[in-house]
């Protein structure tokens, strides 16, 4: 099995929390995928973890709410025909999205206006197109 998981340079998830399965992959690949255990499941328990501290556990449990069943994420690879490079992928993708899940939600953007010459650009520019428009209209009128 592989070690432990690196999320951020702080947290890492240690590999007596990390489930792992292997089984048969489905798709091509012959005699190969009939014989060999490459499709990878790795689960991941966010609700009982000791990695996350109480406030990244509520706000990964919260992000990833949808992913979760009964508070565990389970991630599958089957790309690969090695069952060791898809562990690598199951274990990359698991650390992308608590890394995704724990980020520090953005800045809330602080309301501007528009100044006066952008207003005014703005309404000489609409002037403009009115007299142009006004130009080509049909004599007839």
């Amino acid at each position: 099995m592989p070690g432990p998981i690196t999320v951020t340079t702080s947290i890492v998830i240690p590999e007596r929390e990390l489930g792992w399965r292997f089984s048969r992959a489905s798709g091509p690949g012959g005699q190969g995928v009939n014989t060999t255990d490459s499709r990878v499941e790795l689960s991941f328990d966010v609700a009982a973890t000791t990695a996350l501290s109480p406030e990244l556990k509520a706000r990964a449990l919260r992000r990833l709410a949808p992913r979760l069943t009964r508070g565990v994420l389970t991630v599958v690879a089957a790309e690969h025909r090695s069952q060791l490079r898809n562990r690598d992928a199951a274990a990359d993708r698991l650390a992308r999205l608590l890394r995704e899940a724990i980020a520090p939600p953005p800045k809330r953007r602080r309301p501007t206006k528009p100044s006066r010459e952008a207003v005014e650009r703005r309404l000489a520019a609409k002037r403009h197109r009115s007299a142009v428009k006004r130009l080509r209209r049909d004599v007839h009128d």
